[in-house]
């Protein structure tokens, strides 16, 4: 995300001769921090597709938002059609992703291997175990036929993203939320920020919100085709730097 002003503010506030450059991701800080490495991250970031907005200097949440009461509603459904998802909290006062080893499916145990000693880690015995804390993000990697009927059923009610992994090709549902969306949340850092222009750059579907609300958007070359189809223009890939690329070329 890239937000400045039009006319010149103060050197602490983000202007057109001083923009402000963030990054609003679906991972959380301890694996985005891993692929920004070499980033200075003294600025507010967008977290879990809009659950968070945290400070990159203290790493506090400056902006939370969380499941209601309605998630265990949700969740007992889920485990109902036997879809046992991975769940992130906030288990007495740490964040931890929850889930039961022996309901994983294989595309779960290697999204898991991909987050080996992360702190979050937290894998439990039952399903009561998955409930405790206070939840933030649900996320299910099984096969269209169980995960489609879910995602139609709950679309309005949550923030559903349902996509295929362009990286692993394995089918995702994600369940946030209603009010965590990345542009709700670049909407609240652009307040925050005092901005009043947007520039967005994505590759996946959980950006078409952010695209849609932003003032200017660019997809790059290896984005999906519907992102693509919305978007200001089409840039470099991201193998390529096509983001570091555009800023260079524009400001």
């Amino acid at each position: 995300i890239f937000t400045f002003s039009s006319s010149k503010s103060s050197d602490t506030l983000p202007s057109k001769d001083n923009p402000s450059f963030s990054y609003a991701t679906a991972r959380s800080f301890n694996t985005a921090s891993k692929v920004t490495k070499g980033l200075i991250t003294d600025f507010p970031l967008v977290l879990y597709n809009g659950v968070f907005i945290l400070d990159g200097k203290s790493n506090k949440p400056l902006v939370s938002n969380m499941f209601d009461e309605t998630f265990f509603m949700l969740f007992d459904d889920l485990i109902n059609n036997n879809v046992y998802p991975i769940v992130y909290s906030i288990v007495d006062g740490e964040e931890k992703f929850s889930y039961i080893k022996s309901k994983c499916s294989s595309a779960m145990n290697d999204f898991i291997l991909t987050r080996e000693s992360d702190s979050r880690d937290n894998p439990v015995g039952s399903v009561n175990d998955l409930k405790k804390g206070k939840p933030f993000y649900i996320t299910c990697i099984d096969t269209p036929q169980k995960l489609e009927p879910l995602y139609r059923k709950y679309m309005s009610d949550y923030h559903c993203v349902y996509s295929t992994d362009i990286y692993s090709g394995e089918q995702w549902l994600e369940f946030m939320p209603k009010s965590a969306t990345k542009s709700n949340a670049v909407l609240q850092l652009k307040e925050l920020l005092k901005c009043d222009k947007i520039v967005a750059f994505g590759d996946g579907v959980n950006d078409m919100d952010m695209f849609c609300m932003a003032d200017e958007c660019y997809a790059v070359s290896n984005a999906v085709d519907a992102l693509k189809e919305i978007a200001t223009a089409v840039i470099d890939s991201n193998d390529n730097d096509g983001v570091a690329k555009w800023l260079l070329n524009n400001y």
